[in-house]
Parts: structure tokens; C-alpha cells; sequence
């Protein structure tokens, strides 16, 4: 897929979050990800990244949305997954979030439903609901488990089939629902797991 495929509020977004400075710290964090998706890319094998919290509900479907857009800017082609240690739902605050940053929304009815994020005038919709880290829309092997919060980080310490388990722990921005602060604070979760999905795609070679 070529970026010019990508909606171009999505394609602004990210060239705007290319400025967004990356702490030091942060980029250890990054480098077994980066690590992941070199030794993928140079061996020609499928890349795969499955996103995993404990409810898949903001910052892993945040994690999903956001590495296939961005590796789809950098013309790389992976394919980006989620999961939780339970099911809840895809929550309103995070869809809202991705909407305000260029993706376009489609939701079915349902305590769980189905959400398509569309960021490609050419391309399917990811297809996003809450589901467990193994379900069958998964991948079994050779794909990376990212942990983005460290109670899924804690209580999964064996993900079995992954190559790579990295954790990448996000504050968690449920805290602020129902609060004027909310948007602000999805927005600004959002943004961050865009960065660094950024700098990680920018970097492979």
C-alpha cells in the first residue's frame, strides 16, 4: 500500500506527530519492536503484531489502528492485531479518538460490536471488537506480543506462539471518562502510541 492511499487527514496527522519528541528512555523501550520487524522484514516473513491489555478496550485497539496506518505510510506491509485477557467492548472515548484523528467509523449494534476503521480510500476496514489475546482471529505463531499495560504485562508472562513478547506499558486514559478532561486525554493517549509507532516504522530499513 502506498501512504497516498491513506485519507489525508490521516496522512497529515502523521507527517504533524513526526515532530513529536521521543524521550530517550522511551526509545529503549521501542528497540525490541524495532528488532522485531527488522528480522521479519529482512527474512521476507510475514510481519504480525498483536496489541494485548487486559480488556481490549482503548490503548490496544489504539496500538492496532495506529501501527497499520503508520506502517502503511512507510510502505511496509504488517498485519497489526489486538486482544485482551477478558472481552468487554471497543470503548466510545478511543473510537472517538481515532475519528478525531482522520479515521472513518462504522459500528454495529451490540454490547460488543463490531468496529470498522477505515483509513484507506482503497484498502478493507480494520475490523475492530474486543476479544481475548488468543482468539481464532489471532495469530497462533511468529507474531510479536506488545503489552501495552502493565496489569496485562503482569498477569501474561507466557504468551504462547509469540516470537517476541515486548511490553510497552500506556497510562491508561479510562481515568478521566466521564470527565470534561476525557477528549483531551484520549487524544493525547492517541497521539503518543502514533509517535511511537512512527518512530519505529521510520527506522526500519
Amino acid at each position: 500500500m502506498s501512504k497516498l492511499n491513506l485519507f489525508p487527514e490521516i496522512q497529515k496527522k502523521i507527517q504533524a506527530l513526526q515532530n513529536h519528541t521521543i524521550s530517550s528512555e522511551r526509545k529503549e523501550v521501542l528497540k525490541p519492536l524495532m528488532s522485531f520487524i527488522q528480522h521479519k522484514k529482512d527474512k521476507g516473513n510475514p510481519i504480525l503484531i498483536n496489541f494485548i491489555c487486559t480488556h481490549n478496550s482503548r490503548r490496544s485497539q489504539l496500538g492496532q489502528v495506529w501501527a497499520k496506518a503508520v506502517s502503511a505510510y512507510f510502505g511496509l506491509d504488517t498485519e497489526c492485531f489486538s486482544g485482551g485477557t477478558e472481552e468487554t467492548a471497543f470503548h466510545i472515548n478511543a473510537i472517538n479518538a481515532l475519528e478525531r484523528a482522520g479515521f472513518r467509523i462504522e459500528s454495529k449494534p451490540g454490547d460488543n460490536p463490531e468496529i470498522m476503521v477505515h483509513f484507506s480510500k482503497n484498502d478493507d476496514p480494520l475490523i475492530c471488537y474486543s476479544k481475548v489475546y488468543d482468539s481464532e482471529e489471532n495469530p497462533s505463531k511468529g507474531f510479536a506480543a506488545v503489552m501495552t499495560c502493565s496489569h496485562a504485562d503482569e498477569n501474561c508472562p507466557f504468551i504462547p506462539g509469540a516470537d517476541a513478547r515486548i511490553p510497552l506499558d500506556y497510562k491508561d486514559p479510562k481515568d478521566f471518562d466521564e470527565t470534561p478532561q476525557a477528549p483531551g486525554k484520549y487524544d493525547e493517549r492517541s497521539d503518543q502510541i502514533a509517535s511511537e509507532m512512527i518512530y519505529v516504522f521510520k527506522n526500519i530499513k
